[in-house]
């Protein structure tokens, strides 16, 4: 039988806040930010390592995969690429030329619980970072690494629509994977 602490967070979907309506460039985009986060969370919450670890042929994306890959872009955009920090753990100790799936691959053999902190620490993490641009430049915060093609920096403002564009996709793969798993359907 697996216990409650064998299994990710179960978020409840009602506790998802809309985006507002009506508000500021920062109120509006970090609404939606916020939002795609808190369903990511509902989509993958209340899952056991088989959950994680499940596929929806004909793909190997599995949910864990997607849990690990979305810590790692947080922590890259928000804290790496917009202010130029260190590569925080386990990203650090990475072979990234060795094995450039590495976070979708072990993701879905990691425990949920652990799993799941990650994921709230990357989070933190980049919470951590916008709040620290915000009181710079606000959204036109510029990026100190810079776009690998074009050479100019990015503004905080692309990096945050960026990662709504990230969560907004990988929502909806997890809306397939999910509902093979369980049958939980959903926005």
């Amino acid at each position: 039988m697996t216990s409650v602490t064998d299994a990710t967070p179960d978020p409840d979907a009602t506790a998802r806040v809309d985006p507002p309506v009506h508000a500021n460039e920062i109120a509006t985009l970090l609404g939606f930010l916020r939002y795609q986060r808190d369903t990511f969370r509902w989509k993958t919450g209340g899952l056991t390592s088989a959950g994680l670890a499940a596929t929806l042929p004909p793909s190997d994306m599995t949910l864990g995969g997607m849990v690990k890959h979305l810590a790692l872009v947080e922590a890259w955009w928000f804290h790496q690429v917009l202010h130029g920090a260190d590569e925080p753990q386990p990203w650090a100790s990475v072979d990234w030329d060795d094995d450039p799936d590495w976070e979708w691959r072990t993701g879905a053999s990691d425990d949920p619980v652990p799993l799941a902190a990650l994921y709230e620490e990357s989070v933190a993490i980049a919470d951590a970072g916008i709040e620290r641009a915000l009181a710079g430049d606000g959204f036109d915060a510029l990026s100190i690494k810079p776009d690998r093609q074009t050479g100019e920096p990015f503004t905080l403002r692309w990096i945050v629509a960026h990662m709504i564009e990230e969560y907004a996709r990988h929502n909806g793969h997890a809306d397939l994977i999910r509902q093979s798993i369980d049958g939980r359907v959903g926005e």
